[in-house]
């Protein structure tokens, strides 16, 4: 059993392009993805449309929360500069009513049992969907997730970070972010886990993407310029 692991896309399809290209998901039994699929990148509706190609089992990120809040007609109490705002009230106002039923269809968690292994896709941790886990927390924190965890391995995204820890026999997995790495990296960033005769193997990768088209589609979409630098550096300025 091959998996695809992806995170974190924020509606940036030039770089899911490249790691579809890099990693066909026609060579994959299942794809997964820990949520924020939406925001940031002027491409929501090219990401929804291949997750739903892909038969990708998805779920919602704090991103893709606050999209499905305002499609409700919801006020945004965050985030507060207009910079960001703008960033989500774009991303509602082109996103087509197919991408809007595919985004309501999404859980805040799910887990899926493959050869007898069940899989837990969450966003921040199983315990918060916002909670923000890094290879430098405590190990007690992993240790106490573990404890609790009702699945063998746990996906999650959120902190754009990839990581891979085993811990009390559960298997933490973070892919990374394929749209918004912030580590100085604009490469994007995912994971492949394998499954096999009750061995699991994890393996991250980089690849580049063509920065050229997401700064375009900010630039079409009239959008902060800050955020091309951003895309650029592979770096949160703001």
């Amino acid at each position: 059993m091959k998996i695809l692991l992806l995170s974190d896309i924020h509606g940036n399809y030039p770089a899911l392009e490249a790691v579809a290209e890099f990693a066909p998901p026609t060579e994959f039994d299942l794809v997964c993805n820990c949520g924020d699929s939406t925001v940031y990148g002027p491409f929501p509706n090219e990401c929804l449309d291949w997750l739903q190609q892909h038969r990708a089992v998805s779920i919602l990120g704090n991103t893709d929360r606050k999209i499905l809040r305002l499609i409700k007609g919801k006020k945004m109490k965050k985030p507060g500069k207009a910079e960001k705002r703008i960033m989500y009230t774009s991303t509602v106002d082109v996103l087509t009513q197919s991408s809007m039923r595919t985004l309501q269809s999404f859980k805040k968690k799910k887990t899926v049992t493959v050869e007898k292994t069940r899989i837990g896709l969450f966003h921040g941790s199983p315990d918060d969907p916002d909670e923000f886990l890094f290879p430098s927390t405590e190990d007690k924190r992993f240790q106490t997730l573990a404890g609790q965890a009702k699945q063998d391995i746990i996906c999650f995204g959120h902190s754009h970070t990839p990581f891979y820890k085993h811990v009390k026999g559960v298997h933490f997995i973070n892919p990374g972010s394929v749209g918004r790495m912030f580590d100085g990296n604009p490469a994007a960033s995912f994971a492949v886990l394998t499954l096999k005769n009750n061995n699991l193997t994890v393996f991250h990768h980089r690849v580049p993407w063509e920065i050229e088209k997401m700064s375009r589609g900010l630039q079409d979409s009239n959008l902060p310029s800050i955020y091309i630098k951003m895309y650029e550096q592979g770096l949160k300025l703001n």
